[in-house]
C-alpha cells in the first residue's frame, strides 16, 4: 500500500528559498531537512532554466521531486538536467520579432544578450550566467519604455498569445503556463495531506492563493505584494525575515501547527 506523502512545498527561489544578495540557502537547511525527516517533498518553482535549478536540485537534495522552471512555462521531472526539447522557445523568440520594432527595441531578451552581460546583469558566475541563458519555454529581459509603451508592448504581445510575468527582476515571456498550472499537475499526481506554497513576487501570487497555506516571504528589496485571498482567514501567512531565514521559520512553524 502506498504511504501517504505528509507534505508537499511549493517554493520560489530567488528573495525566497535563496538569499537576493548572494543566491544561498544555507539558513534554510533546519527545515530541509524536517521536511526529509518526515517524508515531505519539496518541488522548487522558478523562473530558472532546467540546468540552473537541476544543479540546486541535486545540492539540495531534492532530485527526487519534480520542479517548475521557468516561471511555470515548463516542467522538469526528477533526476533530469534538460527538457531536451528547445521548440518552444525558438517559436516564441520568432513570435516576439513579429511585434512592431519600435516597441520591441525596449525589450532586451535573454537572447539578445552574451553571457558577460546576463552575468553582470544577475550577479551570477559566467557558468551560471550560460545555464540561465538555455531558455527551453520563456524569455526573461528588461523593459527599458516608458510605462504607456509597456502597455502597447504587452497588447502587442497578447495578439501574438504571448504573455508576460512581473518576476523579482525581470519581465518574462512565455505562452502562457503559470507556476499554479504545474502546481496543479504535481499535486494530483502526487496527492499530498498538505500543501504549502512560499513565494515573494507577483509571479507567485496564483501558486500562494492555490495551496493549502501560502507564506509570503518579506522581500526589502522590492515594494510588498498587495493583500492576498486568505491573509485575512490566516491561511497566508506573511514573514517578518527575509529569504531563506524567513523561509526556514515559516517552514518550522506550520510543521508545528500541522503536527508534521
Amino acid at each position: 500500500m502506498k504511504t501517504e506523502l505528509p507534505l508537499l512545498v511549493f517554493t520560489d527561489l530567488d528573495g525566497t528559498l535563496l538569499s537576493h544578495s548572494d543566491y544561498r540557502w544555507d539558513a534554510a537547511r533546519l527545515a530541509l531537512e524536517r521536511i526529509a525527516d518526515i517524508g515531505g517533498a519539496i518541488v522548487l518553482a522558478s523562473s530558472k532554466t532546467a540546468p540552473e535549478i537541476g544543479t540546486l536540485r541535486q545540492e539540495m537534495g531534492l532530485q527526487d521531486w519534480p520542479a517548475i522552471v521557468e516561471n511555470g512555462a515548463g516542467l522538469l521531472e526528477p533526476h533530469k538536467n534538460t527538457t531536451d526539447d528547445r521548440s518552444n522557445y525558438a517559436q516564441l523568440r520568432a513570435d516576439m520579432m513579429k511585434i512592431p520594432a519600435t516597441l520591441r527595441e525596449k525589450f532586451r531578451g535573454f537572447g539578445d544578450m552574451d553571457v558577460p552581460e546576463i552575468s553582470d546583469l544577475t550577479g551570477l558566475t559566467p557558468p551560471a550566467a550560460q545555464h540561465a541563458r538555455q531558455r527551453d519555454f520563456s524569455e526573461p529581459g528588461v523593459w527599458s519604455g516608458s510605462d504607456d509603451e509597456k502597455v502597447d508592448f504587452l497588447e502587442a504581445l497578447a495578439a501574438q498569445g504571448i504573455s508576460a510575468r512581473e518576476g523579482g527582476r525581470f519581465l518574462t515571456l512565455s505562452f502562457g503556463k503559470t507556476k499554479a498550472d504545474q502546481m496543479a499537475t504535481i499535486t494530483s499526481r502526487l496527492a499530498p495531506r498538505h500543501t504549502i506554497a512560499l513565494g515573494d513576487a507577483p509571479n507567485d501570487v496564483e501558486m500562494l492563493e492555490t495551496a493549502d497555506f501560502g507564506v509570503i516571504i518579506a522581500n526589502p528589496n522590492r515594494s510588498p505584494l498587495p493583500l492576498l485571498r486568505g491573509e485575512k482567514s490566516g491561511r497566508i501567512m506573511r514573514t517578518t525575515l527575509a529569504g531563506p531565514e524567513g523561509w526556514n521559520a515559516a517552514i518550522l512553524a506550520h510543521l508545528k501547527w500541522l503536527k508534521l
